[in-house]
């Protein structure tokens, strides 16, 4: 290892274990947070974020997979995110696509400098296997400038890093803001709108045929997994050591962008009158959150869910509901606040 990578492996461990930037700018590399559950069957008909925190599957295919906090996992990590297939998709349409991806706000991306003449490269790397040998493509594109840079590797049945070297792009500033900028994905089927080209292999405009050459489909047999981790994106021509960090500390970043609490609260009414639901945040969201409410338990309230939201902010939300008469009240709600990407 070269002296400026022990150098930058230095720097990273001291920020995963204090304050400071991380170098690492993916949120849950190691799928370690899961906060909607350790399991999700028969994914393919719409996109979202299933099982491991942050990461979302894009869909638009008849295929259908599972996708699993995984035990399976390279020597220093405890978790994989593993997806099998259970619906083969052997006729593969012009539009058809499979991707797994993380989204990326525009203010964590400014030390790359992108769009500038003292633009930085990016360089990503993880840790991959499967069932069987495939190749797919990894890619980083910019949303605020529609640019892409592509690059293909292969996976196979034990577990191995990938190390990739993404170039840096003099063209096309990020947005400074708390909005998507860059997303990370990794193709793992498509059909010819996306695959019948020549890959982009260095920085340049979208073009879809471009995006996914060369790929393997995931959905080609009912045999087939794919597993992922220790996902990192960083400064630097060349990809060093994964950054570990706290439990706590990834918690906290995932929480940002979805969080699952409760909150509850009791007391005394003269009536019909409104009384305060009160959902605080562990930790401030992104954006005001889109909050869900669950009913565990009340008394002398009517319905199963407030009966509006008064404030909604990044640090919590405020709602109501009414008591059904004079007496004694109380509440136990759980909640999910979402503010993802």
């Amino acid at each position: 290892m070269s002296k400026a990578a022990e150098l930058a492996n230095l720097i990273g461990n001291i920020n995963a274990g204090g304050g400071g930037v991380n170098k690492n700018v993916i949120i849950n590399g190691n799928m370690n947070v899961a906060q909607r559950g350790t399991s999700s069957t028969g994914l393919g008909g719409s996109d979202g974020y299933f099982t491991c925190d942050r990461w979302k599957l894009a869909f638009n295919t008849s295929g259908r997979l599972t996708a699993t906090q995984d035990s399976s996992a390279p020597s220093g990590f405890a978790n994989s995110l593993k997806l099998a297939c259970t619906t083969a998709d052997t006729s593969v349409a012009a539009s058809e696509y499979l991707f797994l991806s993380q989204k990326i706000e525009g203010q964590d991306l400014q030390r790359f400098a992108k769009g500038t003449s003292d633009a930085k490269p990016f360089a990503v790397s993880f840790y991959v296997k499967g069932n069987a040998s495939a190749t797919y493509v990894a890619e980083l594109y910019d949303e605020d400038n529609n640019r892409v840079v592509g690059k293909s590797f292969t996976v196979g049945t034990d577990w191995a890093r990938v190390e990739l070297s993404m170039g840096a792009d003099t063209t096309g500033a990020l947005d400074d803001d708390n909005a998507a900028s860059l997303t990370f994905q990794i193709w793992l089927h498509a059909g010819s709108t996306y695959n019948s080209g020549t890959l982009n292999t260095t920085w340049g405009s979208v073009t879809q045929a471009n995006r996914a050459v060369g790929g393997s489909s995931f959905f080609d047999s009912t045999s087939r997994t794919f597993f992922i981790t220790g996902v990192q994106l960083e400064v630097g021509q060349n990809p060093t050591s994964f950054e570990h960090e706290p439990f706590e500390r990834t918690l906290a970043k995932c929480q940002r962008y979805y969080e699952k609490n409760m909150t509850n609260a009791q007391g005394y009414v003269n009536g019909t009158q409104h009384v305060g639901v009160n959902a605080s945040y562990m930790t401030e969201k992104r954006a005001a959150a889109t909050v869900t409410w669950s009913l565990y338990n009340s008394n002398n309230l009517t319905g199963t869910a407030p009966d509006s939201i008064h404030q909604n902010k990044t640090h919590g939300a405020y709602a109501y509901q009414t008591a059904t008469n004079a007496g004694n009240w109380y509440f136990y709600y759980d909640f999910i606040a979402d503010a993802e990407l």
